[in-house]
């Protein structure tokens, strides 16, 4: 601005100069214009420099801006692949723990037919030793494998023996084929109450209805297998599911109760490694008390 009110001035007086005769020719005249000419070539390429110096002041704040922005989407991408990592190993846990589960059946299936393999070498034994003479072709029937009940309580072979029909639906499950499965270990706990995997279909039951989003369900039946078969291979999965649905449900109350409780019953357990890894991200320190609600006895 200086600069134009110079060279304002000077123009105004140089036109006052060239309308007076009596200094057209003079030398300062010409000098004088000449220095006029000259402080507006100066302020000429000052306003240029000016306007260079703001266009590249306005293309750093643009890539400021654009940084910016870049740091941001960074952040958030990063953000997405850290609760991307946490649900992966979350995933990974609880599918280690159903492999863990399918671990447990396969052994706890053995068991089931080794014992009722020796129970018929048993029962043959002393079938044999009991055999009136002349009759040596003639041994006892296997006991212990109950029969599916019929119509008005008869027991008939209506349902598929309980091995068989036990691993068809274990094997659904493992395949994803709840629906199908579910009916199958329904079958069985109709057919088979009384065997040591009833706990298991139980729990496989309420499993596949926690699988399905069905969680209110899923509680009463996890509930069934640890009132029914408390002293199960199952109790301490059922209630570390039940812990989960009830927090699924949004009872976080009752369910840090339940996975507390699991943890104080059952505290070297896979489960409760479990529960307490559930509760750590949950921000609740586990193995504190638990508080049960009082029961009203009639």
């Amino acid at each position: 601005m200086r600069f134009r009110n110079i060279v304002v001035w000077l123009s105004i007086a140089a036109m006052l100069f060239a309308t007076t005769p009596s200094f057209a020719a003079n030398k300062e005249m010409v000098q004088l214009q000449t220095q006029v000419q000259s402080l507006q070539d100066q302020v000429a390429r000052l306003q240029q420099s000016v306007d260079m110096n703001m266009g590249v002041m306005k293309n750093l704040i643009e890539q400021s801006a654009d940084s910016v922005n870049k740091m941001n989407a960074a952040v958030s991408d990063l953000q997405n692949k850290m609760q991307g990592l946490t649900a992966d190993n979350s995933g990974k846990i609880d599918q280690l723990s159903s492999q863990v589960q399918s671990l447990h059946d396969s052994v706890d299936e053995l068991k089931s037919r080794l014992a009722k393999v020796s129970k018929q070498l048993d029962d043959m034994q002393g079938g044999g030793q009991n055999l009136p003479a002349g009759q040596p072709g003639m041994t006892a029937a296997p006991s212990g494998t109950p029969a599916a009940p019929g119509p008005g309580g008869d027991t008939s072979s209506a349902a598929p023996p309980p091995d068989t029909l036990y691993n068809n639906a274990l094997r659904d499950y493992n395949s994803g084929k709840y629906d199908l499965s579910s009916q199958e270990f329904a079958q069985y706990l109709q057919a088979y109450s009384n065997t040591d995997l009833a706990g298991n279909a139980q729990f496989y039951l309420a499993d596949i209805e926690y699988r399905q989003g069905n969680f209110e369900a899923a509680v009463k039946d996890y509930d069934k297998v640890l009132e029914q078969y408390p002293g199960g291979n199952k109790a301490a999965a059922a209630q570390l599911k039940k812990g989960y649905a009830l927090l699924e449900l949004g009872q976080k109350d009752a369910g840090v109760r339940e996975l507390n409780s699991l943890i104080a019953r059952y505290p070297r357990s896979i489960e409760a490694s479990q529960a307490r890894d559930r509760l750590r991200r949950l921000g609740v320190t586990s193995g504190t008390a638990v508080h049960k609600p009082p029961t009203n006895s009639n």
